[in-house]
């Protein structure tokens, strides 16, 4: 399978007055197409910050990031930003949906803000909404969606532009063990089906069991790198 994601000796070092964190440190690893990837590890072993790097959200120290083989580095913030929009997801354990905006409006705004057409976008939104069964919730709110109907806009935010690969940060971390188990189905059915490939960074060893490879971070570095039995 073709590598979509690729970080090479990642150093990502945060220095305060005499204070020197390293919270990345010679990170490598190869994502390929269509796997589904966990990322594991104590309370600040540096999960999120790989996220980050690896979503061009954070700046690293040193090292490269690849995604579908094209540098991040040298990259200015339009162009960071484009490649962000057409080729990567995100999906927040915060839902972050706009709240005055209604369940079509949130999912359909990244493809607006890419230049597509009103009439356009909307037919991509609600095509996604009805991939993630909410097709008759089009029309609500956050606020009179149900945490896990909220997690499903997001989700139908993440891949309505087709992106080659979808971040997640502890995704189902505030919701209860059954929608937990939803949210995971759903992201499994999204990943067989459209080839997309997943990162998730979880605490949760349900989680990792439901994925196809699982990377295990300490101290800043992958210490473990284990592929999971196909079911």
């Amino acid at each position: 399978m073709p590598a979509v994601l690729e970080a090479r000796d990642l150093w990502k070092v945060y220095e305060t007055g005499t204070n020197r964190v390293e919270a990345l440190r010679k990170v490598s690893v190869v994502l390929s197409e269509g796997e589904m990837v966990a990322v594991m590890g104590p309370s600040g072993c540096g999960k999120t910050t790989l996220l980050n790097c690896l979503s061009g959200l954070d700046e690293i120290t040193s090292g490269e990031v690849l995604v579908n083989g094209q540098a991040l580095s040298g990259m200015n913030d339009w162009d960071l930003t484009h490649i962000r929009g057409e080729r990567l997801g995100f999906i927040f354990q915060s839902f972050n949906l706009l709240p005055v905006l209604t369940a079509v409006e949130n999912v359909e705004l990244p493809l607006l803000m890419a230049g597509q057409s009103p009439k356009d976008a909307r037919k991509s939104a609600l095509e996604a909404l009805e991939a993630v069964g909410l097709e008759d919730r089009a029309g609500h709110l956050p606020a009179e969606l149900s945490g896990g109907q909220q997690q499903r806009v997001t989700i139908a935010r993440s891949f309505v532009h087709s992106p080659a690969v979808i971040l997640a940060d502890e995704a189902t971390g505030n919701l209860d063990s059954k929608t937990q188990n939803e949210i995971l189905d759903l992201l499994q059915k999204l990943n067989r089906e459209r080839g997309v490939t997943m990162v998730l960074v979880t605490h949760d060893a349900e989680v990792a069991s439901r994925c196809t490879r699982v990377l295990v971070m300490r101290d800043g570095r992958i210490v473990e790198d284990n592929r999971n039995e196909e079911e």
